[in-house]
């Protein structure tokens, strides 16, 4: 809305794009986001759609400092959980851990709450702590039967734990209880109990087979002109005194 009109469209257009490309084609989506960067770095959505592009290509310190610039901008903490989940991809669990602690998630909704749990699950397993973070996981989301978009995830999370330390059986269970809220097919819930049973898969397909849609370069008329430049990303990166698939 701030931007004038001719602008607004193309940015529009190139977030669309980020959107339909981020979980079948990173690499283009981040192109298309590079592009949406340039044209409104002032915009929040854009810096917010950045990272997100960022973070599907495992550029975690760019995808971290693009989420605290629109966090700046915002004042929300929705993004809370996978800044935190940045850490841990740049190789820094202790720090999603504290940020885990922070005020800032009592604030989230239940499914950000849940998120974070599964983060900071994800770094206590970094750190080896694997019965700390099935200890993590168990809450009353856990143990719940009612189902939401983020039960199998959550159920997921928790079998693929108890697995890691030894725990089959319960596994098992675990994995179970994943596949019936998974209506989607969000996990390989199914492939995993499979596994335990000791079923194998073939693939009778062979590399012949394998067909990738081309996507055409992102073109956006009003990209060489320069409208609005970026922000300095340096002052971001550096703000590392701020405070995410466990």
């Amino acid at each position: 809305m701030s931007l004038p009109k001719t602008l607004a469209e193309d940015v529009a257009r190139n977030l669309v794009m980020v959107a339909r490309l981020l979980d079948e084609d990173p690499e283009q989506a981040y192109a298309y986001a590079r592009i949406a960067l340039r044209l409104a770095s002032r915009v929040a959505a854009v810096r917010e759609a950045a990272g997100f592009a960022a973070y599907a290509t495992q550029r975690y310190a760019e995808a971290l400092a693009e989420f605290r610039a629109s966090r700046r901008m915002t004042g929300s903490v929705e993004l809370w959980p996978v800044m935190a989940d940045c850490e841990r991809g740049l190789g820094r669990p202790e720090r999603a851990m504290a940020m885990a602690g922070e005020p800032e998630v009592q604030k989230l909704d239940k499914a950000g709450q849940v998120e974070m749990r599964l983060v900071a699950a994800g770094a206590r397993r970094d750190m080896g702590q694997i019965d700390a973070a099935i200890v993590t996981l168990q809450s009353s989301e856990l143990a719940s039967s009612a189902v939401h978009p983020w039960t199998p995830r959550l159920r997921y999370a928790y079998a693929d734990a108890l697995l890691a330390a030894g725990r089959e059986d319960e596994a098992r269970e675990w994995f179970g209880k994943a596949l019936e809220a998974d209506k989607d097919g969000s996990t390989d819930a199914s492939d995993r109990l499979a596994e335990l049973d000791g079923v194998e898969f073939v693939d009778a397909l062979g590399d012949d087979d394998d067909e990738t849609a081309e996507v055409t370069a992102p073109v956006v008329t009003e990209a060489d002109n320069d409208l609005e430049d970026p922000d300095d990303q340096d002052d971001d990166e550096d703000d590392e005194d701020g405070p995410v698939k466990a």
